[in-house]
């Protein structure tokens, strides 16, 4: 049996997790530690964290696992290179595929991390991917499908996942890429940072797919399931698009060219109102996008004649679409884990490497996401009597509370008058979602709640929704479909019956991005949403991110920075309870 370290580094959202006998003990994004979003670099301080987490020291590592080969499809890179002849930048960042990649011993001593004397392993991109989902899913047999920007020279690909095997079948090359269609209309829209894909999808409900015509020119769809892109409208082919910041963020030009503006006019501007024409332009390119991956699977389904599918990369992450599979295709079980992006590419590597060396004969699954830090009350305690000033300056006031029932009729009661809450407990959730540990918390029935954290806390555009965590139970009550989404990675559709109950998590297209909470995994948030249901009837919750324009708080001292500079109302980290004016 051995130890295994995983890791997604040289782009965005840099990880790290550790393996122990076959078994996952922890896993992080530097972006917590670093605070600064979607973070790129190596993950020195989220390796610190695995290590101590898993009690053990860099010399009793094995393996350490990285989800990048740059020997993977040299073929096909040599032969694009030399029919296409890109820019020298290019050729040097993405298709050699070189910088920094042969130095992780070197980057581990420059990190004051000493003593590795294992074997590091370079997993091509998108088996890493494909590994990161079906070798935690507990499905025996699966259809296992990565949808992703690039990596490795490749967009998309797919295999079959059966018991500890894994067999990449085909894949989509560069230059073609549904998430780099995503990502250039997202930046259209004049959403420009890394990661804002998530803000067209908000957006297309609003809309309706009026451009889907004009989007069918952009993408081209295939009977066999595959797709291309109309390379007339994009860049990244041609041109080095993507470089990091002197802190770390990562940051990509344009990626469309002046042909997209010929086809859809003038993109929006900075700062400039969101038009009707703008809703359906996003619905438009959702739209698209889905046509694109319902086509893809569909096919799969019919050539593997396989029931079962599993998610990865970063276009995993499109809920809306994830939501319509088990209506648009004849696929019965769905597992997409909470980190489907590149950071999960960290537990994937870590995985082909177990089941490479035989360590792990029995399947892990991941069944929830706190894989993070964790602190216990004596140490939140210490932090808020250090901060005994700031506190009495705002008219703050803490204490611990005995009871754990008490603490839970105080919070619901407070979330039920509608307060606004930030509700800290153990473990940090690994990936990007808020899922009862690290967030913020309001009362789904009121209309006017998403405004009131917009105004209080977010300060984010209006348009985006908040999501319902639900007792797992009561799901088939409340949603059109029934499943376990533990990981808040569908949006299914809220019963017609249902939705003037909750307005504040229903969208405006009557859907809701769910998170399904259950006792065994959860026991603490399941008590609290249970609370609130014995109160109001109401077995769910508003849940949004713990953050303020920042990565989700991962320490004490950061969630009580947030408190003290937004207005929240009350913030409950354990048993103790920190709330502005009199105690509730």
């Amino acid at each position: 049996m051995s130890i295994i370290i995983g890791i997604n580094s040289f782009h965005g959202d840099s990880s790290a997790c550790i393996l122990k006998d076959g078994k996952l003990i922890a896993a992080v994004e530097e972006e917590r530690f670093r605070r600064i979003k979607h973070w790129a670099g190596f993950p020195d301080l989220s390796i610190k964290y695995c290590l101590s987490a898993a009690n053990c020291t860099l010399e009793q590592v094995d393996h350490i696992a990285v989800n990048q080969n740059s020997k993977s499809n040299v073929l096909k890179k040599f032969l694009y290179t030399i029919k296409s002849k890109p820019s020298i930048d290019l050729i040097s960042d993405r298709l050699l595929n070189r910088v920094n990649k042969l130095t992780v011993k070197d980057l581990l001593l420059k990190s004051n991390l000493f003593g590795f004397k294992g074997k590091v392993h370079w997993i091509d991109h998108h088996l890493a991917h494909l590994a990161s989902s079906f070798y935690v899913s507990g499905m025996d047999t699966a259809i296992a499908v990565s949808v992703d920007g690039f990596g490795d020279f490749a967009s998309t690909s797919w295999g079959i996942g059966k018991d500890n095997s894994l067999f990449l079948d085909k894949q989509i090359y560069f230059p073609h890429s549904l998430g780099i269609f995503y990502q250039a209309l997202t930046q259209y829209l004049g959403f420009h940072n890394y990661g804002d894909e998530f803000k067209v999808m908000g957006l297309a409900p609003y809309g309706r797919p009026k451009f889907l015509n004009l989007m069918c020119d952009i993408v081209k769809i295939h009977s066999d399931g595959q797709f291309s892109l109309n390379l007339k409208y994009f860049r990244h082919h041609n041109n080095k698009i993507y470089y990091c910041s002197d802190v770390g963020e990562p940051i990509f030009e344009n990626l469309f060219t002046n042909s997209l503006l010929d086809l859809l006019g003038p993109p929006r501007g900075k700062g400039e109102p969101i038009s009707q024409h703008h809703m359906d332009l996003a619905s438009s390119v959702q739209g698209m996008y889905e046509k694109a991956f319902f086509n893809l699977i569909n096919s799969l389904h019919k050539n593997y004649q396989i029931d079962n599918l599993c998610l990865a990369g970063g276009c995993a992450m499109n809920s809306v679409a994830n939501g319509k599979i088990f209506r648009n295709t004849s696929f019965k079980e769905v597992y997409i884990q909470s980190a489907a992006g590149d950071a999960g590419g960290a537990i994937g590597a870590a995985f082909v490497v177990s089941k490479k060396i035989g360590d792990a004969p029995n399947k892990f699954v991941m069944r929830h996401s706190y894989w993070g830090p964790k602190y216990d009350e004596p140490t939140i305690e210490s932090i808020l009597i250090s901060n005994k000033t700031r506190l009495l300056n705002e008219n703050a006031h803490f204490y611990l509370e005995d009871d754990w029932s008490e603490v839970f009729k105080i919070t619901a009661n407070a979330i039920s008058n509608g307060r606004v809450i930030g509700w800290f407990q153990n473990e940090m959730e690994w990936g990007p979602r808020a899922l009862g540990n690290r967030s913020i918390l309001g009362d789904p029935r009121r209309n006017n709640m998403k405004d009131i954290l917009n105004q209080k806390i977010k300060r984010r555009e209006s348009f985006r929704p908040f999501a319902p965590s639900i007792l797992s139970e009561d799901v088939s009550h409340w949603f059109e479909e029934s499943a376990d989404v533990p990981f808040m990675m569908q949006v299914f559709q809220i019963q017609e019956s249902k939705r003037n109950q909750i307005p504040a998590v229903t969208h405006v297209d009557g859907s809701g991005r769910l998170q399904t909470v259950s006792n065994d995994t959860n026991p603490t948030y399941y008590q609290l949403i249970s609370e609130f249901k014995k109160i109001t009837g109401i077995p769910m919750l508003l849940n949004t991110s713990f953050n303020e324009n920042e990565p989700i708080v991962c320490t004490p001292n950061e969630a009580l920075d947030c408190f003290l500079r937004t207005k929240m109302d009350l913030l409950v980290m354990g048993r103790w309870l920190i709330s502005r004016g009199t105690l509730l």
